[in-house]
């Protein structure tokens, strides 16, 4: 009868490496354990680098706020993410919301009772100013339902819906006791800016609820002064033929 042994692969393995290092020097034995031990250690480095590397939460909740992706957003807020967060430019999540217009997210953002819903970005721009900007209705009368400032302080929501020519948005944050001639921080005003940019729905509707078309900058320009100087010639004949009827005649 054969006699079978009864050794692993491994102690195989082990005493055959152990037979060839028998008649080695002590140094060359100790060489040998040495790219043994790095051989292994490669080994081991290349299977933790095969291993998925897995998003940070605020990469995560991040690029959820982008994409509009609430499930996500009120996943990572359950967990503790701090709703105030900013990105790597230093842009609250609430801003980036409002950039974005998602809309959906920044709701499950200013409903966090830890949420600031005046926090700013680095250009000292809230939420409701990008909101104002980019036209979105919906983020800016949640916002104020919440009892956002809409007289912010420097440059306001105003100016921002007025330099777009959003006449919806403008009359609502109107309707909202929205300084008409509010000041930016070098004197422009929403009447200005309306004016800059051509709309002249915008610079209508600003005047008859009592924009002042006399009112200078720090430079001395007035809403005429920016039509012209930004060749808007239907806002010029506009300002103009106003500024004909409330002279004294």
């Amino acid at each position: 009868m054969n006699n079978y042994s009864t050794q692993t692969h491994a102690q195989i393995a082990t005493s055959s490496a152990a037979n060839r290092t028998r008649g080695l020097s002590p140094l060359r034995r100790g060489a040998v354990r040495v790219a043994r031990l790095a051989l292994a250690g490669g080994f081991a480095c290349a299977a933790f680098a095969a291993l998925p590397v897995q998003a940070a939460p605020a990469d995560t909740m991040i690029k959820a706020v982008k994409f509009d992706d609430v499930n996500e957003v009120n996943k990572q807020l359950s967990h503790g993410m701090d709703p105030n967060m900013t990105d790597d430019q230093g842009m609250p999540l609430l801003v980036l919301a409002a950039r974005e217009k998602s809309d959906k997210v920044a709701a499950a953002l200013v409903a966090n009772p830890k949420a600031n819903i005046e926090i700013t970005d680095k250009a000292g721009e809230n939420a409701m100013m990008l909101a104002a900007l980019n036209g979105d209705m919906e983020m800016v009368q949640l916002l104020i339902s919440k009892d956002a400032e809409v007289n912010k302080k420097g440059w306001a929501p105003l100016h921002y819906a007025a330099a777009n020519g959003h006449d919806d948005i403008v009359k609502l944050l109107l309707d909202h006791s929205a300084y008409v001639d509010a000041g930016s921080p070098n004197g422009t005003t929403p009447l200005m800016m309306a004016a800059r940019g051509g709309h002249i729905s915008t610079v209508k509707l600003l005047l008859d609820n009592g924009a002042d078309l006399n009112v200078k900058n720090q430079i001395g320009m007035n809403a005429l002064d920016f039509a012209k100087q930004y060749k808007e010639p239907d806002v010029v004949e506009g300002l103009t033929a106003r500024m004909q009827q409330t002279q004294p005649k």
